[in-house]
């Protein structure tokens, strides 16, 4: 499981959907693009919609991200993880901890934590979670309780200081993602600077031939 893990969590760009910040308005639509751009893991992020549509979304998400071999995670929603066949959830410092999540989910589901300190972290990976993600690191406005930024200091320390797998995440763009690579997380969850843009395809080969030309 931990190799598999590692080897997913190699790739550059972490898609994240909202609706409310979508180019498209349509979270499906969004995530056709993120496919057709190569994005290998998307999670589905709404916090106001009713679950029953959710779920809805959730399920035809998980049919489109199958054949394409893209780990589909949902944010929260443990009940909908589960009911959708996920392959991953997503769970935050005040939602239910990794370990309980996985009683409830089993064990071949991924599950993330959100973590901005190495106590959360040194937590996160006590319970069991198989990835971290370390944020916001810029200021974002995407999430209302984001809280203040943790720095690119911080990602730096975490990066050298534990082997799990880290995801970078809060007001990260095609420019700024290189200073997060190059403080070692590869791996950086990207929301408004995909999703507010018509072409989602167009935009991903522009950040990922911004990060070919850079030392990173």
């Amino acid at each position: 499981m931990r190799e598999k893990v590692n080897e997913i969590f190699q790739t550059d760009i972490y898609g994240i959907t909202c609706e409310a910040l979508s180019a498209t308005g349509d979270n499906l639509e969004v995530v056709r693009q993120m496919i057709n751009a190569g994005v290998k893991i998307i999670q589905y992020r709404e916090k106001d919609k009713p679950k029953k549509e959710k779920l809805e979304e959730c399920k035809v998400i998980r049919e489109m991200c199958k054949p394409a071999r893209v780990l589909f995670i949902v944010n929260d929603d443990v009940d909908i993880a589960i009911l959708c066949k996920a392959g991953g959830v997503h769970v935050g410092q005040d939602d239910l901890p990794a370990d309980q999540v996985r009683k409830l989910v089993g064990p071949e589901m991924i599950i993330g934590v959100s973590a901005d300190t190495p106590g959360e972290v040194e937590d996160a990976i006590a319970r069991g979670a198989d990835y971290i993600g370390i944020g916001p690191v810029f200021t974002t406005g995407t999430k209302a309780d984001a809280g203040e930024p943790v720095g690119l200091e911080l990602v730096e320390f975490m990066a050298k200081n534990y082997k799990i797998p880290l995801v970078a995440i809060g007001g990260i763009d095609g420019k700024n993602i290189i200073e997060v690579r190059r403080r070692g997380i590869p791996c950086s969850a990207m929301i408004s600077a995909l999703v507010g843009c018509d072409d989602i395809v167009s935009r991903v080969a522009e950040i990922r031939k911004t990060i070919a030309q850079s030392d990173c």
